[in-house]
């Protein structure tokens, strides 16, 4: 389960992630929070900011695997790690002097995911040459451990803060965060990274990564996935604000509890999935996906805030391991001079369909209640990955006989090879 805490850079690496995580979790629990209050409790206000903060994704996430393609990788994970630490900083001093409005959180929610979106291909796509491909599959699932350690601890920190200084200042946590990540950055060494050769300039370089998945009904499959849980199924932040507040009438602390409950099920997930030796298979990532759909759809008709809690856990876990499942498939299958501009369109799916479920569910929220967004969103999920697996099968049906678009062979995927126990220095 930790063989990839054997890579001493790995280990710095994972550790600075961990603290400046946390600070993530404190940051999204308390902007929803701040954005309820300043706009009087308002579903549509929480959908907004939040598809703006994911909107960036959506155009600049192919451009940010191409970055990470073409750049030293730990370079360009110090500049966005700055940018979206300063952009927290901007936000918590507005919140904290009383200044800050609706508008204010809408435009740093936005620039911040424009450090996001350039941010995450390259992160994806770091671990790789942190840890060498020995240990890559275990190191995915222990990177998603300490995500989901940080979103067992950050909601509950955060509830603490706010229930205490305010919002602006679980704000300003997340901005001192960064450091640790930065920092870690810093102290790799960088004789033992498994660097991969950075992309020379050349026109239709981007062009090549979608024709290079487009060529691969697996892989559509597995975005198609990815697609559909963030888009209609990723929307916690939103749909347990909405809950806690506007059904259960509860407050900041109850809300802030909520998010380490979850992250009990989540960091279960993802423990559970650094345990696989090799990638899971395809039938594995999409019945799973539609699982998680069906669960979040019951969750919404938790008669009381005892039984949402309890359903969250299982939702946490549940979710990580299609998640952290869809990662392993797709950077274990892909060519790795590819590797960033694949990344980069799975999280551009996973994250750049949220300016689309978030208002949608905001507005049914605003129609028909706080449940509504959770169990519309179960369902549309299932429906989605379901005309997701037609449209897979149909397209590699008329494929069979044709050679790949532009010329790119898709990589010959060998089984995994026993190297046997790790030489005594390496335990």
């Amino acid at each position: 389960m930790f063989a990839a805490l054997a890579v001493p850079n790995f280990r710095k690496y994972v550790s600075g992630a961990l603290v400046s995580n946390i600070g993530t979790w404190i940051q999204r629990v308390a902007q929803d929070w701040l954005v309820l209050q300043l706009s009087g409790g308002s579903a549509m206000a929480v959908g907004v900011t939040t598809a703006l903060q994911f909107l960036p994704a959506l155009v600049l996430g192919p451009i940010g695997g191409l970055l990470a393609d073409r750049f030293d990788k730990r370079r360009l994970l110090m500049f966005t790690q700055s940018w979206m630490a300063l952009s927290a900083l901007a936000l918590g001093a507005l919140a904290v002097t009383g200044i800050a409005r609706t508008w204010h959180v809408y435009v740093f929610a936005f620039v911040f995911g424009i450090g996001t979106a350039l941010d995450a291909p390259a992160r994806q796509a770091f671990v790789s040459e942190v840890v060498g491909p020995r240990y890559l599959t275990n190191a995915i699932g222990l990177n998603s451990s300490s995500f989901n350690a940080a979103r067992l601890i950050g909601p509950g920190v955060a509830g603490l803060i706010m229930a205490t200084a305010g919002a602006g200042w679980a704000i300003l946590t997340n901005a001192v965060s960064y450091l640790a990540f930065l920092l870690a950055l810093l102290a790799l060494d960088g004789s033992s990274l498994c660097r991969t050769e950075p992309l020379a300039r050349a026109k239709g370089q981007l062009r090549d990564g979608f024709r290079y998945v487009y060529a691969r009904a697996d892989l559509m499959t597995a975005l198609g996935v990815a697609f559909a849980l963030g888009t209609f199924g990723m929307n916690f932040q939103m749909t347990t604000a909405l809950m806690v507040r506007n059904q259960f009438e509860l407050g900041a602390q109850a809300y802030g509890l909520l998010g380490s409950i979850m992250g009990v099920g989540s960091l279960l997930g993802a423990l559970l999935a650094a345990r696989r030796g090799q990638a899971p298979r395809l039938r594995f990532v999409v019945g799973s996906a539609l699982f998680v759909g069906a669960l979040i759809a019951l969750s919404g008709l938790s008669p009381n805030y005892v039984w949402f809690a309890v359903s969250l856990p299982v939702i946490g876990l549940s979710v990580l391991l299609t998640l952290t499942a869809t990662n392993m498939y797709i950077q274990t299958s892909v060519d790795p001079q590819l590797r960033g501009r694949v990344m980069a369109l799975y999280m551009t799916v996973l994250m750049g369909g949220t300016p689309v479920g978030a208002p949608l569910l905001g507005w049914l929220a605003e129609l028909f209640g706080p449940r509504a967004p959770l169990v519309a969103g179960g369902l549309l999920q299932v429906a989605t990955i379901g005309a997701v697996i037609v449209l897979a099968r149909r397209r590699a049906a008329a494929d069979d006989a044709l050679p790949p678009p532009g010329g790119i062979e898709p990589p010959v995927i060998e089984e995994p090879v026993d190297t046997g126990p790790l030489p005594a220095t390496e335990r």
